[in-house]
């Protein structure tokens, strides 16, 4: 199966909530209370209240279905999992409040509930993008990791304070690798290969 040719939905057309994101914040706090809001091109989009106890996160917000004018309030418990860490320490979890579901998770996507994306049937953008395509994205992806702009057009930065040279050759020679692949892949696309 190509990924390009995928029709799911994608994960960046869903809300969503970042277990880790909750957690830097200091949220997972039995007895926190707080509120989430998003915020796409400078324009509130939705929000949602939610309360953690030691086992769950307990969202309430509201939701208006595909077709219908009514909003319908929505509560639920979201069931947290912790499991240790090799050095020490935890990671929390959710647990996919899905009917039927119950994935250990990081990120639940909201639709007339937030679940999992296997319950919601949702690919990340990236698995719809061309090979090429990819291969391009990474190739910018090393060039700011090292410093620099994402453009092909600026030279290739410098190594980094700090930074190791064999490091540095290894993440070039990546770098190299993914341009070729773009390039490759651009020529089939045109025609020119």
């Amino acid at each position: 199966m190509v990924g390009y040719r995928c029709r799911k939905d994608t994960t960046d057309s869903y809300r969503s909530i970042d277990i880790r994101y909750l957690n830097r914040k200091g949220f997972l706090r039995p007895g926190a209370s707080f509120t989430l809001r998003w915020i796409r091109n400078g324009e509130h989009t939705g929000s949602i209240h939610a309360s953690t106890t030691w086992h769950s996160l307990v969202l309430a917000y509201r939701t208006r279905p595909r077709g219908s004018d009514e909003w319908q309030q929505q509560e639920y418990p979201v069931e947290l999992a912790r499991t240790p860490c090799y050095y020490g320490g935890e990671r929390t979890w959710f647990l996919c409040p899905a009917r039927g579901c119950g994935r250990r998770v990081a990120v639940l996507y909201g639709g007339g509930i937030f679940a999992c994306r296997h319950c919601h049937q949702l690919a990340y953008e990236s698995q719809r993008e061309q090979p090429h395509d990819r291969a391009l994205r990474r190739a910018q992806a090393i060039r700011m990791k090292l410093g620099g702009s994402g453009s092909m057009a600026d030279p290739f930065p410098g190594i980094s304070k700090g930074m190791h040279w064999r490091t540095y050759e290894r993440l070039r020679d990546e770098h190299d690798r993914a341009n070729a692949l773009y390039i490759g892949g651009l020529g089939r696309v045109l025609g020119l290969t």
